[in-house]
Formats: structure tokens, C-alpha cells, sequence
């Protein structure tokens, strides 16, 4: 496992964020604020690969929405021998495990690791668990429930023997204003955790930082398909 302050560099895991079928970005998390950048997820998440991604983290946004996962999703991406993270309404350790089956290397749990972090121990070391925060508050069920003080979430996850995270600053995310910095070193700061950090990376620049701060990889969606940096760029700029 890596752990902050290695000095393995920065990996760059390209976002494949799927609703309706098609690739898109959320603004902040508002399910009302959508954009499209295509219609095949698998076409995209094979492109990132060919570009150089040695993973990609795909979210099924209506599952994390609903908490009922599309597995056609994670079976077609696994038959296609893609390299993926697999998130959204994957709640119960049997899910992770069917998901896990289809091909998936990691699985992120988000409302089961705010409300119920024991469920993510009998997963095993391929889960990853998202911290999703809005101020003070670990959020799930697709950041639209009330969450939980994120100091008690982030110490019953270390309990449970979760050590890596993906840390988002919810504020922050699809708007390409910088990472949530200051929430980033909070939680890096636990020195218990491995971190994957998310939301709103707009520049190069934004990915110093989060080097700086001994993080193992930073989730990178709109900047890319946007062309504000290529994913080759990226992986450039984080090298030791």
C-alpha cells in the first residue's frame, strides 16, 4: 500500500461519470447542472487508457442516486478487459463483491462507508471508501442525505481497517476551481489513510499540491474532457 510521503508520483485516474447512459460531469453535485461529453462510456474509458491511464473511476450517478447499481455497467466494462474503479449505489458487501467478480479492480462505497464502515471490512483491500464532505459533513446516498460529522466517519473507517479514501470536497467538484486543499491536508494530516483526491482540479498547477500533500492519486473529470490539459501533460507534472 502506498502511504503519504512515498515517493511513488501522483497517478492520474481520468473520471468516466455515467447517467443515462451517457458520460457526463455534475456541477457541485446538482444532478440539474448537467453536461454531456458523449454517449459511449466504455468508448471513453478505453480512450483513457489508450492515452496512458493506468485506471479509470467510473460512476454510475443515477445508482449513487437510487442505491441500486447497474451491473450491465461494470459487466460490460470487465468484458472489455478495462481497468476500472467502480462507484455509485454499491452499498452492501455482496454488491462490491459481484461488482469486484465483473472485472472491477477497486469498488468505492460512499453511503455505506458514513453510515455502516463495517460493511466496507468485509470487502477486503480492493475497497476504497469515498469521503465525500460539504463543510464539516461526510455525506452518501449520492451526496443528498444529511451525512455525518466527518472526524467520527474518518475514525470509525481507520477502525474498521479502511486505509484509502477518496476525499472530495463536494463544493469544489466539476467547477474547476482548485481542489479542496485545505480538507485534503486535514484528512492527510490523520497520517492513517491513503489518499485519492477529487474535485476540481482545473489546471496543472492544481496538481502540486496534492503531490505536495503525499496523495496516491487525484481523480481528474472536466479539465480533461475539456482540454485544459492533456492527460499527458498531467502525468508529466506529477513526476518525481
Amino acid at each position: 500500500m502506498d502511504r503519504p510521503g512515498q515517493t511513488q508520483p501522483l497517478a492520474i485516474i481520468p473520471a468516466v461519470d455515467v447517467l443515462d447512459g451517457r458520460v457526463v460531469r455534475l456541477h457541485q453535485g446538482d444532478y440539474r447542472q448537467v453536461t454531456a461529453y458523449g454517449a459511449d462510456p466504455l468508448l471513453a474509458a478505453s480512450q483513457w487508457i489508450d492515452e496512458g491511464a493506468d485506471l479509470v473511476h467510473v460512476v454510475d450517478l443515477e445508482g449513487a442516486r437510487s442505491g441500486s447499481t447497474d451491473f450491465g455497467l461494470w459487466d460490460r466494462l470487465g468484458a472489455a478487459g478495462l481497468p476500472f474503479q467502480a462507484g455509485g449505489g454499491i452499498r452492501t458487501s455482496a454488491a462490491a463483491r459481484s461488482v469486484l467478480s465483473a472485472g472491477a479492480k477497486r469498488v468505492v462505497m460512499g453511503t455505506a462507508a458514513v453510515w455502516d464502515p463495517a460493511v466496507l471490512s468485509e470487502v477486503g483491500p480492493d475497497v476504497v471508501a469515498a469521503v465525500d464532505v460539504r463543510g464539516e459533513v461526510a455525506t452518501g446516498a449520492g451526496w443528498l442525505d444529511e451525512g455525518r460529522d466527518l472526524g467520527s466517519v474518518l475514525g470509525a473507517l481507520a477502525a474498521a481497517g479502511v486505509f484509502r479514501l477518496l476525499v472530495t470536497g463536494i463544493g469544489r467538484d466539476g467547477t474547476l476551481r482548485g481542489p479542496d486543499v485545505d480538507l485534503t491536508k486535514r484528512v492527510a494530516a490523520d497520517e492513517r489513510f491513503s489518499i485519492i483526491a477529487s474535485g476540481g482540479v482545473g489546471t496543472l498547477v492544481d496538481l502540486d499540491s496534492l503531490v505536495e500533500l503525499g496523495c496516491e492519486a487525484v481523480v481528474v473529470g472536466r479539465a480533461l474532457y475539456e482540454g485544459r490539459f492533456t492527460l499527458a501533460e498531467a502525468r508529466r507534472r506529477v513526476r518525481p
